[in-house]
């Protein structure tokens, strides 16, 4: 870290170097992406399951953010708006991929029945929970990453994916239960984040 640096902020830090990269400082983009390429690789490899259309997604991430740095509003996170770009790119990659599918089952449902929190009453290892996360359909997948791994709220998700805030409520529910199904253990109510202890980051 630089003299100048420690006598910042990292908010103000990264507007500094959000402000330089504007003017068409490189190096200025470079320290951006490697503060953030690890956070912005890891969702897209959770949304994709594919360490090469992760890396993809993640490059095509960076050249977006930085044809498009005039836009960011440099009052809001940079993390953010990043992890946005990247949902967008990996829905993107995944439609040319294949036709998404609905499941025609998945309605609405109340929001006191989505919006309590719940952790595991049995001790599992990241892995075998991230291995579980992995094998849920796309949606609910998508939609568990960003709300309770990432700590987005409903309408911040919806936004993200494109959909309507009630159905991020019910794919959200729907994930769940099929977590509890496969993981074969109980539930209780409480705090948020435990489905994969030590991976939140919302940069």
């Amino acid at each position: 870290m630089t003299e100048a640096q420690g006598q910042e902020s990292p908010i103000e830090w990264e507007r500094a170097l959000v402000q330089r990269a504007r003017f068409g400082d490189t190096r200025a983009f470079e320290r951006l992406y490697r503060e953030h390429a690890g956070k912005v690789y890891g969702l897209c490899l959770r949304m994709t399951r594919d360490a090469a259309l992760a890396e993809d997604c993640t490059q095509e991430t960076f050249v977006n953010a930085w044809r498009a740095l005039d836009r960011f509003e440099t009052r809001s996170s940079l993390g953010t708006w990043l992890h946005r770009i990247a949902v967008n790119v990996a829905l993107g990659k995944r439609r040319k991929a294949a036709p998404v599918v609905v499941a025609s089952d998945l309605v609405e449902v109340e929001d006191e029945a989505v919006e309590t929190e719940w952790t595991l009453e049995t001790p599992l290892e990241v892995n075998e929970i991230e291995t579980a996360i992995g094998g849920l359909p796309e949606g609910a997948r998508d939609v568990l990453v960003l709300h309770a791994i990432y700590g987005y709220s409903h309408a911040e998700a919806a936004e993200m994916l494109g959909v309507a805030e009630g159905t991020c409520k019910a794919q959200l529910h729907r994930a769940r239960g099929l977590l509890r199904e496969r993981l074969g253990v109980g539930a209780t109510h409480a705090s948020h984040g435990c489905l994969a202890r030590g991976t939140q980051d919302r940069g």
